[in-house]
């Protein structure tokens, strides 16, 4: 099969992502990485565009289960209602524990899922990349926080560290937060 074909078949499943052609950047993350510090409940700040997260209100809960993997619960909020997703986290290099590997499903590969800077309490920036066939990359970026905002120049500073990282985050967006109770 060829590239060029390849392409095409994979068009409608990148379009609603952030994609650039070369092989992914390889961003410094968090030295020292502590897991037991970053679990628990996160907010979706801002983000690059991704299929998988396109409601309101969304949120990620970390939790260690008792095989030692890490219980990733995504949630949005999709025409009123809270809609929640189940994966698994792995530190696959226990030398490098800020960058983690995510699925949500059995059937799937794990996706990178880097922690480019937190300070545990307030914020953290996260990148993910995955390589299709050396030819081009599909890129994702998160913003997330302890609380449903954050101060303007904490947005301001994760965006300018994400940029000084080589990662383009033109698409970038915010994420509705004002859900209430649901």
């Amino acid at each position: 099969m060829s590239a060029v074909y390849l392409l095409l078949l994979l068009v409608p499943t990148i379009s609603a992502q952030t994609f650039r052609f070369g092989a992914c950047p390889t961003p410094k993350v968090q030295s020292n990485f502590s897991l037991q510090l970053y679990l628990d409940k996160w907010y979706e700040i801002e983000k690059l565009p991704a299929s998988f997260a396109r409601g309101q209100c969304i949120e990620a809960n970390y939790s260690v289960r008792k095989d030692g993997t890490i219980r990733v619960l995504n949630s949005q909020v999709v025409g009123g209602k809270r809609e929640f997703l189940e994966g698994t986290a792995v530190v696959p290099d226990p030398q490098e524990p800020a960058k983690l590997a995510v699925a949500f499903s059995y059937f799937t590969p794990y996706s990178p899922y880097w922690v480019l800077e937190t300070n545990y309490t307030n914020y953290t920036i996260v990148y993910s990349c995955t390589d299709i066939l050396r030819i081009f990359h599909v890129y994702y970026a998160w913003i997330l926080a302890r609380s449903p905002s954050l101060p303007p120049e904490t947005v301001h500073y994760a965006k300018q560290l994400l940029t000084d990282k080589g990662i383009n985050i033109s698409k970038m967006t915010p994420t509705y937060q004002n859900c209430g109770n649901i």
